[in-house]
């Protein structure tokens, strides 16, 4: 076990990123569980998740030996409606990784859905190609498709383009669109309908897009993630789950792929 220091990386990695990277968590939650006292290295219980290690140190975590890392794999899945995007949840309700086949690995997802919004889950057995994806530095586009109700402002929409500060949070860009029509003229003066609005986002916060429509005066009915960066939500039927081949992964994400 080596203190974390600025030449490091020459003896090993942080704790934190090879647990990581053996898809057992993301890095957060790495810490934490350091700082639970569920992790041991070479025999002794990790109180500190700031130093590095190398092959050669047996890492166990919560009794069991830390698996080597697999090569970086990636999936889509369609998530459904009433899933939480989560490992485990203190009120009991199903999780999106309770719904995936038993023969796949452990992974995590890059980003989240909240329970009731559906669509394309990136899935990855490799917490630091997660925790990349996800970062906002690698403008990666979101797309969403939602079916909102009420008097669409079409002025207001083109504003967002600039970004919205709602309640003191700042959100970046957002490129809105109405898309297809169900109801009267969404656009009529004090006419509400329900209609299709298309965002395309590179942010992602937490419940940014419900946030975004209620800030409009519309209530979301429907909200489907359809796109992540170069990755389509196309025709994957709800609850499905399809791998991404790995040359597929080394084309798109060019020198991000691991």
């Amino acid at each position: 076990m080596t203190p974390d220091s600025s030449d490091a990386p020459a003896r090993g990695e942080r704790i934190a990123k090879v647990m990581a990277r053996a898809g057992l968590c993301s890095r957060r939650e790495a810490e934490r569980w350091i700082a639970e006292g569920r992790v041991r290295l070479n025999g002794k219980i990790l109180e500190t998740p700031a130093v590095t290690v190398t092959a050669a140190d047996e890492i166990v975590v919560d009794g069991k030996p830390l698996a080597k890392p697999e090569g970086a794999r990636l999936w889509r899945f369609h998530k459904p409606v009433g899933l939480v995007t989560s490992h485990s949840d203190e009120q009991g309700r199903r999780t999106v990784f309770e719904e995936l086949p038993p023969e796949m690995p452990r992974v995590v997802s890059v980003g989240r859905l909240d329970m009731m919004s559906e669509g394309l889950l990136l899935l990855t057995n490799d917490g630091e190609l997660a925790r990349r994806l996800e970062h906002p530095s690698g403008g990666w586009v979101r797309r969403y498709d939602v079916l909102v109700h009420g008097v669409v402002d079409e002025k207001a929409l083109a504003t967002l383009k600039n970004g919205v500060t709602i309640e003191g949070m700042r959100y970046g860009p957002i490129v809105a669109t109405l898309g297809k029509r169900t109801g009267p003229s969404p656009t009529k003066k004090g006419a509400e309908a329900t209609v299709w609005l298309n965002l395309a986002l590179t942010e992602g916060k937490n419940r940014e897009v419900r946030r975004v429509i209620a800030h409009l005066g519309l209530t979301v009915r429907r909200l489907v993630r359809v796109g992540y960066g170069p990755f389509q939500l196309g025709n994957l039927r709800p609850g499905v789950v399809e791998e991404i081949a790995s040359e597929v992964i080394r084309e798109q994400l060019g020198a991000a792929a691991p």
